[in-house]
């Protein structure tokens, strides 16, 4: 059997090569030439996969190492036969934890506390719940906007949009990229939500470039400066508007999701999945295939303030490195997926153990995601 794989998903040949014989390809230019003799496929977001693509290849199943399938036209798919599988949840944590380092860099900037700030949060799903959870860890108040969750009946508080924008000071968007139907997210921050925000509002959009209309983004951002934007995600991507980039607060590559721990999840889903579809089963350990982290266990003594939070949180992970990276190269053909695809390895919170003298610090730090270990008395 072979297998043709996205020359950037991390682990991919280490483990498929145990099934098939493996081939790497750049993933925004794959043809249906280098799939001919392909029996699967394993893809990231960036590479569309129709019938254009697997027509006349021997193509037999699709893995995505990615939470989201808009990129995969997944009528052509049933309608050929093929078998597709996701990786729901494999990025969440990554961009949980990319939205606090960047809210955190913009409290000690502006000088406020997170606790006396509402969070509105529009999609529930695996980003959203866990980053509700982690918010209300540290008593910060959120609401929830999530219109197919509210209608299914699910538990939980939700809100509507409308609601949100009148009363969040920071709006973060985690839904996936729907361009029609009743749950359409195609430009859901449209020009009219965009004015409506009220002064001093965080706009952080983590999710699909679409979700907010760029175009009337810079519209608005041109009229006002009383707003903070966070985009990690751009319409259209690999380009992306320079006079748009100027005026965001914290700006980034697509990389919201780009953990170690979060790139290997996607690449061991789609291989358990593979595996199952061949009939040969295989379970894989994370722990089995990650390095030991380059800061691996910190001391900290007393309880943990907003302060002491963004020290740890940075010490992990600081968003301002891939501002200034993207900043950098912005504009310049080719960069964007250069930063992509050369992007400097990156831990979550888990990897750092933190030995705390008071229990109350260990279990608030195991909520929020750290390894925390009570040492102490306290």
């Amino acid at each position: 059997m072979k297998i043709v794989v996205d020359e950037n998903m991390p682990y991919a040949r280490e483990l498929f090569s145990q099934l098939a014989d493996v081939e790497s390809a750049p993933g925004r230019s794959l043809s249906s030439e280098q799939l001919t003799t392909a029996d699967g496929l394993m893809v990231r977001s960036i590479t569309r996969v129709d019938q254009a693509l697997l027509e006349n290849t021997a193509v037999r199943f699709v893995g995505t190492a990615t939470a989201g399938m808009d990129h995969l036209n997944t009528a052509d798919l049933q309608a050929a036969g093929v078998a597709y599988s996701a990786a729901p949840g494999c990025n969440a944590i990554a961009v949980v934890e990319y939205v606090f380092s960047a809210l955190l860099a913009l409290a000690e900037r502006d000088g406020f506390l997170l606790t006396d700030r509402t969070v509105g949060i529009v999609g529930a799903g695996n980003v959203g719940g866990r980053l509700q959870r982690r918010f209300e860890a540290l008593g910060i108040k959120t609401l929830i906007c999530d219109p197919p969750r509210a209608d299914r009946g699910e538990s939980g508080e939700f809100h509507s949009l409308e609601t949100l924008v009148r009363e969040a000071d920071v709006l973060t968007f985690h839904t996936p990229l729907y361009k029609e139907g009743p749950y359409k997210t195609w430009h859901l921050a449209d020009q009219t939500l965009l004015e409506a925000l009220n002064p001093g509002t965080i706009l952080i959009n983590a999710c699909r470039g679409p979700v907010v209309d760029n175009a009337a983004l810079l519209t608005v951002l041109n009229q006002r400066n009383d707003l903070s934007v966070v985009l990690d995600v751009w319409e259209p991507e690999p380009e992306l508007s320079l006079p748009l980039l100027a005026k965001t607060d914290i700006a980034t590559a697509h990389i919201a999701g780009y953990t170690l721990e979060g790139k290997a999840r996607g690449t061991t889903q789609v291989f358990e999945a593979w595996s199952a579809f061949i009939g040969q089963p295989r379970q894989v350990s994370l722990s089995e295939l990650l390095p030991a982290p380059d800061i691996g266990q910190i001391t900290l003594n007393g309880e943990c303030s907003q302060a002491m939070l963004k020290r740890l949180a940075h010490l992990v992970y600081d968003v301002r490195r891939d501002d200034a990276l993207l900043r950098a190269v912005a504009g310049q053909a080719g960069e964007f997926d250069r930063l992509r695809k050369h992007y400097q390895e990156r831990r979550e919170w888990s990897s750092l153990q933190v030995d705390c003298d008071t229990a109350a610090t260990a279990e608030k730090l195991q909520q929020l995601g750290f390894t925390a270990k009570f040492t102490g008395t306290c």
